[in-house]
């Protein structure tokens, strides 16, 4: 944590330096929706080969934002990403269930306690980052200064380094009920589990063998195979062991 706190200090400071110390500044404001709209659609259209972003899906909910600015601003992150070779999307935990939802975008994307800022990085190029740190409807700022880029290039890399994967949220697949397994056909698979021949097993089931090939039938049906070897490893599919 001390190592991401210490990058994102990094690219503060780069920036206030670029600022006073170079011929040009940092970067360019733009405020206003319309300006907001055209240079985020600007962005989209010129990614090429990187998209690199701190994003808050729920940072806008209960904001007076108009409908139109954020369907506006989603279309832009789908064609950047879908131009993009490669996407790297650095998210909040509390955003899971949101990228899992409707707001899944190409790439790969990784989950931090908190973002430091929101940001929108293309091809290592240009920087978008809101004038207040959290929200792009508020104004942001245009970085193409090259030691600022580089500066938050670096803080991505750090962040991406220290986050997790979603998939270690994921919550598994419930298995369906054991009671699927008809009850006459429980004590057949657990002797085709223990592998027992079908003369044993219908003599300790007490059955004829006729009657036991029968109901191994209807076991293989139930499981939907005709192997035996592949019935233990579809009943445990199932939930049925």
């Amino acid at each position: 944590m001390a190592e991401s706190v210490g990058s994102v200090m990094l690219a503060r400071s780069a920036m206030n330096r670029a600022a006073t110390e170079g011929q040009r500044p940092a970067g360019r404001p733009v405020r206003g929706a319309r300006r907001i709209s055209a240079a985020l659609a600007g962005l989209a259209a010129s990614t090429r080969h990187e998209l690199l972003t701190f994003d808050d899906p729920v940072a806008s909910a209960g904001c007076a934002i108009p409908g139109p600015f954020l369907e506006l601003a989603g279309a832009c992150m789908r064609a950047a990403a879908e131009r993009a070779d490669e996407v790297r999307r650095i998210v909040p935990r509390h955003a899971l269930a949101r990228i899992e939802g409707g707001l899944r975008l190409p790439g790969q994307a990784r989950l931090v306690e908190a973002i430091p800022f929101k940001m929108i990085l293309v091809d290592r190029a240009v920087a978008a980052i809101p004038l207040d740190l959290e929200l792009l409807y508020n104004g942001m700022l245009l970085v193409r200064d090259p030691v600022v880029v580089r500066a938050l290039v670096r803080v991505h890399q750090v962040c991406w380094a220290m986050a997790e994967d979603p998939a270690a949220y994921a919550v598994p697949s419930p298995s369906p009920p054991a009671d699927d397994l008809p009850p006459q056909l429980r004590p057949v698979l657990d002797a085709l589990l223990a592998g027992l021949t079908d003369e044993t097993a219908a003599a300790r089931l007490g059955m004829s063998a006729r009657t036991y090939s029968r109901r191994v039938g209807e076991l293989m049906a139930a499981l939907g195979t005709t192997s035996r070897f592949r019935a233990g490893a579809e009943a445990a599919r199932r939930g049925w062991l």
